[in-house]
């Protein structure tokens, strides 16, 4: 299913009728790799519910171009002011502000119309509305943008560990917790399932987080593909530098282990979630 996605990803952008220029800039960051972890996650909910993952294609587009626009912005010099990604020259770097900017936004936009307009015979009008309020959530002002926000006004500051959490379960974490309830909702899982699973969600996005932290120390920029020690050089509160590389890892392996309990709780085949989530925490990029 992924490379269903690495497949209509390219293609959405090539029929839209926009400026090439813009296009371009789009397609350079959408197709530049990267795991598709979130994609996966909501391929990986339906199999646990032994649903038909075509049906989860339309919501894996869109948030993966939510994810992607996400990252132009975050390159940007009036935020994190990085000149590569995924061991490339960011989208800026290479097509100017504006346009990076702009190709941005449009795959903000476009994303909730892949939503719309996915066509599948188990894929309900009353599914396609919660899904788009669900990411619209997500994505917007009581998910990552208000992590986002919160993130730049925790630079140069010693934040508590509450404080640093609200960061992450809303910048990193909200977009993850959306997919695993996207293929809950596709699924019709029950309200004990959605519970178990939104607590499996919140607690992997706390530990990719960590994990995210840890190789900015730890890491290399060849398997990174980004320079590392960028939290540093920002002066932002990191997990390691809050409360030393030890409990760090202590507090990874914390999260790593409720998350799993409370998917084992929510009674479904588990075993692609599983994998993903002892992924997340032994990745090294």
């Amino acid at each position: 299913m992924k490379e269903k996605v690495e497949v209509q990803l390219p293609n959405v952008v090539d029929q839209l009728s926009a400026p090439s220029k813009l296009k371009e800039s789009m397609l350079y960051s959408l197709t530049a790799g990267g795991k598709r972890l979130r994609p996966l996650l909501i391929f990986a909910t339906l199999k646990a519910f032994q649903k038909n993952e075509e049906i989860g294609i339309g919501a894996a587009c869109a948030v993966e171009m939510i994810h992607t626009y996400s990252l132009i912005h975050d390159d940007l010099p009036s935020m994190d002011n990085d000149d590569l990604r995924r061991g490339k020259p960011t989208n800026h770097k290479v097509f100017g502000e504006a346009v990076a900017i702009l190709a941005g936004d449009a795959l903000l936009t476009n994303s909730f119309q892949m939503i719309t307009q996915h066509k599948h015979p188990d894929v309900s009008a009353e599914m396609k509305l919660k899904l788009v309020t669900e990411l619209a959530i997500a994505a917007g002002t009581e998910g990552m943008v208000g992590g986002q926000i919160a993130d730049l006004e925790g630079e140069n500051q010693q934040l508590s560990l509450e404080e640093l959490e609200y960061i992450h379960l809303h910048k990193t974490g909200a977009l993850l917790q959306f997919c695993v309830k996207a293929g809950a909702i596709l699924s019709n899982a029950s309200e004990c399932q959605v519970y178990q699973l939104e607590e499996f969600s919140k607690h992997i996005g706390l530990a990719f987080q960590i994990q995210d932290d840890i190789l900015d120390i730890e890491g290399t920029e060849e398997k990174l593909g980004k320079p590392i020690g960028s939290d540093t050089t920002n002066e932002k509160t990191t997990y390691p530098a809050l409360l030393g590389m030890t409990k760090a890892k202590e507090k990874l392996t914390y999260h790593i282990d409720q998350a799993l309990h409370a998917l084992y709780e929510a009674n479904i085949d588990h075993d692609m979630l599983e994998q993903l989530c002892l992924y997340i925490a032994n990745r090294e990029n």
